[in-house]
């Protein structure tokens, strides 16, 4: 159902790994309705064709401008953040896309560098946009900051690795700075995505085993779509959630009543069932 565009005009948002999948889709329904909004990732190539995207679908004066950057470097994103005050001379709004996982596989077999990396991604580059996007918001007078959890950070996935722990410690992260925040009326929520169809996730076969797991455990039968989570990124952001801060909100048609996915048939032809159970490779 179409609705009116409109409501962020003036406001400055900076929406990290924001050249593809979810991301771009939160910069866009961003865009639509006015905001000047900034996104960033690692790959300046990805992220022009994704500003072109989204500026062709822009309306009520809404505007979209690209920075490289890499969340897991500090001043990397210090350089982002300013760059996504340019526009208005201010930041109004932060939503900490970017993240990843790997390393899938049992705890007692994890490689530990894997293991860091991933957490590094998820909740060190979550971290250092807070640190940064805070003080920019403070000085705006309140904003938004919205990180990107998933349904892993409290469903359990099994053979996922360090990506729950990492979405875990996103959603802990966004809980506490509400409550450190909320005098300088800066709110911090957080966003669980399910099964959203993004270039990642089409690794998964349709036919297969761990994608009927998927829908088995999701009420309303279905996957979502990356304008799904961009459209609650834009509540979020917007004046008419002013009222809501430190919750973690599920976007995944119900999965979250249910259990996780079962991941075990692309994993246990690589380690075999005795590692999967506890013993080590020999």
């Amino acid at each position: 159902m179409a609705r009116p565009a409109g409501g962020l005009e003036g406001m400055a948002v900076l929406v990290t790994g924001g050249g593809t999948g979810i991301g771009r889709a939160c910069a866009a329904a961003l865009a639509r309705d006015g905001a000047a909004v900034t996104i960033c990732g690692r790959r300046e190539s990805v992220l022009e064709d994704a500003a072109k995207r989204i500026g062709e679908a822009a309306d009520a004066g809404g505007s979209v401008q690209i920075v490289t950057a890499d969340v897991t470097d500090e001043e990397s994103v210090r350089s982002a953040v300013a760059r996504a005050c340019e526009p208005t001379g201010a930041l109004d709004g932060c939503v900490a896309n970017a993240g990843g996982g790997g390393g899938f596989g049992p705890y007692h077999v994890q490689d530990t560098q894997e293991f860091l990396r991933v957490l590094h991604l998820n909740v060190l580059g979550t971290m250092l946009c807070v640190k940064h996007a805070v003080p920019r918001m403070v000085e705006a007078g309140g904003g938004s900051f919205v990180g990107m959890s998933s349904i892993a950070g409290h469903l359990t996935h099994p053979y996922f690795g360090a990506y729950c722990v990492g979405k875990a410690g996103i959603e802990e992260m966004m809980r506490n700075c509400a409550d450190e925040f909320g005098p300088s009326h800066v709110r911090f929520n957080a966003i669980r995505p399910g099964f959203i169809a993004t270039e990642i996730m089409e690794g998964i076969p349709r036919d297969g085993a761990t994608f009927a797991s998927y829908i088995e455990n999701t009420p309303m039968g279905d996957v979502g779509q990356p304008d799904d989570v961009g459209d609650l990124a834009r509540f979020l952001i917007g004046a008419e959630s002013r009222w809501v801060t430190g919750t973690c909100i599920n976007v995944d048609g119900g999965h979250h009543l249910r259990r996780g996915p079962n991941f075990a048939p692309f994993i246990e032809p690589l380690l075999g069932p005795d590692v999967m159970r506890g013993k080590l490779p020999e």
